[in-house]
């Protein structure tokens, strides 16, 4: 709209995925290539435009070759890292209660947990709750980070090593093939907290 141009819903919807691509790939490039994408100062719509008008030929020439060069230099690890933040940035359009399982905000915490507004939120400031954004500037918390009312051990450990709270509640709550298929909040509140961080510190 910005440009002039209406769009009919087929093209947003390529754009949507699209969008949807890079910003799951964006956070797993190497700091230098990161470096390039921030400084770059021509015209990203030539640049796109000239990529796409590539893509019917690769399309067309894909062959068992050019797949298996592209594994090849991609190693397994980031494969599956690259389905975990493909899945994350899918998130961001579900409900909540979906993905994330039970969540509560400050009110329900307050009344059932007794955890005060006041060190739920510097719990919070400080990285050691997992907090998810619904709404505009709405908070909840995943129920199941807390034991006794307060978060398990390693909960900060976690978002120190991904910082992005959707994706890091995301893969503690999922079976994660660097702990042999476990699941990491499970391990955490059986106090197995070492491997988990070790684990987070992995992922990231």
């Amino acid at each position: 709209m910005q440009q002039g141009v209406l769009m009919d819903a087929q093209a947003l919807a390529s754009a949507s995925a699209l969008a949807g691509s890079v910003a799951a790939a964006l956070p797993f490039l190497p700091p230098a290539q990161r470096h390039a994408v921030d400084s770059f100062q021509g015209d990203w719509t030539a640049l796109v435009s000239e990529f796409f008008r590539s893509m019917p030929e690769r399309i067309a020439g894909r062959s068992p070759t050019v797949s298996n060069q592209a594994s090849e230099r991609v190693p397994p690890e980031m494969g599956r890292l690259q389905k975990i933040a493909e899945r994350a940035a899918g998130l961001q359009s579900m409900l909540l209660e979906d993905w994330a399982g039970e969540v509560a905000g400050s009110t329900y915490l307050e009344e059932k947990l007794r955890i005060p507004r006041s060190t739920l939120h510097r719990w919070q400031r400080r990285g050691e709750v997992v907090a998810l954004r619904k709404g505009g500037r709405k908070h909840v918390f995943p129920l199941a980070q807390f034991v006794d009312g307060r978060p398990v051990l390693g909960i900060s450990d976690v978002l120190s090593a991904i910082a992005n709270p959707r994706l890091a509640w995301f893969w503690l709550t999922h079976a994660a093939p660097e702990l042999s298929g476990r699941v990491p909040i499970n391990m955490l509140r059986e106090d197995m907290v070492a491997d988990v961080v070790r684990a987070a510190r992995t992922v990231s």
